[in-house]
């Protein structure tokens, strides 16, 4: 796999300083260490900081939605691993606004460890901390086990959503509240077609032989629920919409917020194709798309594939979602 780069060990570095020359009116690094990126105007003062983080090779997750309206700060890992304890504290110290400090970022073990460490760390700095994990991919355990699936692409509408009550002046609880809300009401599906490929060590994360594909993947890999022959465009979407459409318990006059993902490396085009589907069995449903994203919001390097995101929607979930939010990969005005 051919890829563009200098020292395979320099990756996450290089690509931190072109995010900085690119963008260095929204992010700043607040100390020495480039790999923990704040809003521009962090602490607000006053208002919850609301910290992210985990591995590389995901942008614009998780690094991408630091800015007015979503996250606070971030801490960064290497390509697929979990950022340390210290640069999550650092993190947390530098967005702490007096109001408090909300983790929100994805389940999976080791930044679950190390963010549990960072909140012992805050407190002995007498930082009040309250913690929500993304835990939307419905392949990884089935109903009855929610709160122990991976965190995926609709971790979004939770940033979203925090990052809106946090910029109105919300408590720490209400921001905690409005998150664990909007997680439980979101479920993700996604295929693979491809593997992506690390840069330090040019193997892939995993096997797929020609012209078959891999429903319920995992964003690093993770082994998914079925493999088989590609089907056409219309059949994968139907094989990721029904199950999201029963974890959710949707019906007739039930309203939705979609979100079309891509894995990193498939065209915008096959994106529209898998929406078009969407909206269409949405609509023979009588369930209402009030708000749609289609695009690159939560990739694994190279990977071919999508996933679909819903949200159940009601008028407060909305007007989250709708309200004004700025970063250098997200813009809602």
């Amino acid at each position: 796999m051919k890829k563009i780069m200098n020292a395979p060990e320099n990756f996450v570095d290089e690509m931190i300083d072109g995010l900085l020359a690119a963008y260095p009116h929204q992010l700043k690094v607040p100390g020495n260490d480039k790999r923990i990126l704040v809003r521009a105007d962090a602490p607000v003062q006053g208002h919850v900081g609301i910290v992210t983080g985990g591995g590389s090779g995901h942008l614009p997750v998780f690094k991408g939605y630091v800015g007015t309206g979503l996250c606070s700060g971030v801490a960064i890992g290497n390509v697929f691993s979990s950022p340390s304890s210290e640069q999550i504290y650092e993190a947390t110290k530098a967005v702490n606004g007096g109001a408090g400090v909300l983790y929100l970022y994805g389940n999976y073990g080791g930044d679950v460890f190390n963010f549990d460490l960072a909140a012992d760390l805050a407190e002995l700095d007498d930082i009040e901390t309250a913690t929500v994990l993304g835990r939307d991919d419905v392949a990884s355990h089935p109903k009855e086990r929610k709160h122990d699936r991976r965190g995926v692409a609709g971790i979004l509408f939770a940033y979203k959503a925090a990052g809106a009550a946090a910029e109105r002046g919300d408590s720490l609880a209400e921001v905690a509240r409005i998150a664990e809300d909007v997680v439980d009401n979101t479920a993700t599906m996604g295929v693979g077609l491809s593997p992506t490929v690390l840069p330090t060590t040019g193997v892939p994360s995993f096997e797929l032989a020609d012209g078959e594909m891999e429903i319920g993947i995992g964003i690093h890999g993770e082994p998914g629920i079925s493999r088989g022959p590609l089907k056409p465009a219309d059949e994968i979407t139907d094989s990721l919409l029904a199950p999201l459409l029963d974890d959710l318990g949707l019906v007739a006059g039930d309203r939705v917020a979609v979100l079309v993902n891509g894995l990193g490396a498939t065209p915008l085009e096959e994106q529209y194709i898998v929406y078009r589907r969407v909206a269409q069995v949405l609509a023979d449903k009588q369930i209402r798309i009030d708000k749609n994203y289609v695009g690159n919001y939560c990739t694994s390097l190279e990977m071919a594939g999508v996933s679909i995101s819903l949200l159940k929607l009601d008028d407060s979930r909305l007007a989250l979602l709708n309200a004004p939010a700025r970063s250098p990969f997200f813009l809602e005005v």
